[in-house]
This record gives structure tokens, sequence and C-alpha cells, in this order.
């Protein structure tokens, strides 16, 4: 498994538009086999910064498998004015967690 972190720094008046794109974006998440969660978290102390956070079956299945997919048009379309909007957009490999039952 890998996570991919998108940073966005999204200007207050089009942070509705932001939740919402990505809201129907995540149909497209979804419907992927290589997605295995995704969640959208927005800032407290900043609200204006967002933090998409995807567990991808692997590194591969996102670029190889999601990327070259269907999904990933439909997806894109979604979101692709935000585009501009993204500070950082890079895959990380959890190594070490914990979770309470």
């Amino acid at each position: 498994m890998v996570v991919e972190y998108i940073r966005y720094d999204v200007p207050a008046e089009r942070a509705g538009a932001f939740l919402e794109a990505y809201q129907r974006a995540g149909e497209h998440l979804s419907a992927s086999p290589h997605c295995l969660r995704y969640e959208v978290s927005r800032g407290v102390e900043e609200p204006h910064h967002f933090v998409v956070r995807i567990e991808w079956d692997s590194e591969e299945g996102h670029l190889q498998g999601f990327r070259r997919s269907p999904e990933f048009r439909k997806f894109f379309e979604r979101i692709k004015p935000f585009v501009p909007d993204i500070q950082e957009m890079k895959h990380y490999r959890v190594d070490s967690a914990w979770v309470r039952p």
C-alpha cells in the first residue's frame, strides 16, 4: 500500500466549489479497484488549506492502473480547475501506525 497526499491552498471564495468537485470526483476514485480509501480534510486554523489523502494498492496501481483508466479522465475533469492550487503531491509509505481498537 502507498499513500498519496495532495496539499491545496484554495482561496476562500472557491472552497465550496472545491469540496463539491471532490465529492463528485470521489465517485471515480471509489470506482477504481486500485483506490482503497480517500479523504478530504480542511485546515482548522487555516480553513483555506486542504489535504487529500488517498490510499492506493501500490504506486504502480495508481500510476499505471488508475491514471491510464477512463475513471482517471472523469476524476481529473472534476478537479482540473484546482490544479493550480496544489502545493504538494507525493506518495508516501506508512512506516509506523497505531489505531485504537
